[in-house]
């Protein structure tokens, strides 16, 4: 990208926002930050026991992740974030105004089966479901990128990174997907 933008990378959980994140960040040679690490430990607990969290619970989250990316205004970075619902992405954008959307998108049993691989994650199998229910797929006057999930994470890179550089580029829809 020519200006350094903060982009946060969303999607429901199991999409790879942890492995592409950073893998993103170092792409563009900006800081990445782990959406995860600023929820309280109240939001960890209630997800770790099989419980989706609800707006209210999201909300000092979604707070520090847009402090952080104000912080980051004019310099770039990436942060993850499921930012499943219009109104969490229009949060986001209050704080950081020129926020940019990484939307990671796969199909169900592709993102089941690797949240089934991963170990030690407080997100459980269970509460996909429910992440799907609640995504808002980004809006035509969002700006952002929709990027396949499927194949290796450095495949994933590789079309995120050149679907953010054409964003970039000039006059095009708000919402670019590859």
């Amino acid at each position: 990208m020519s200006t350094p933008h903060v982009i946060v990378v969303m999607g429901v959980a199991g999409t790879g926002k942890t492995t592409i994140g950073p893998l993103v960040a170092d792409a563009l040679d900006v800081p990445y930050a782990e959406g995860d690490d600023f929820h309280p430990p109240a939001n960890i607990a209630k997800m770790s026991a099989g419980h989706p969290l609800d707006d209210a619970d999201r909300e000092p989250w979604l707070d520090a992740i847009g402090a952080w990316a104000h912080g980051r205004a004019g310099k770039g970075g990436v942060v993850s974030s499921s930012a499943l619902k219009r109104v969490y992405r229009d949060r986001l954008r209050a704080a950081a105004p020129d926020i940019v959307f990484l939307h990671l998108t796969g199909s169900r049993e592709l993102i089941a089966g690797r949240m089934a691989e991963r170990k030690g994650h407080f997100m459980p199998t269970a509460l996909l479901d429910s992440q799907f229910a609640t995504l808002q797929p980004l809006a035509d006057d969002e700006r952002g990128v929709a990027v396949d999930v499927a194949g290796t994470p450095e495949e994933i890179t590789e079309r995120a990174v050149a679907a953010l550089r054409q964003l970039d580029e000039g006059p095009s829809p708000a919402t670019t997907e590859l």
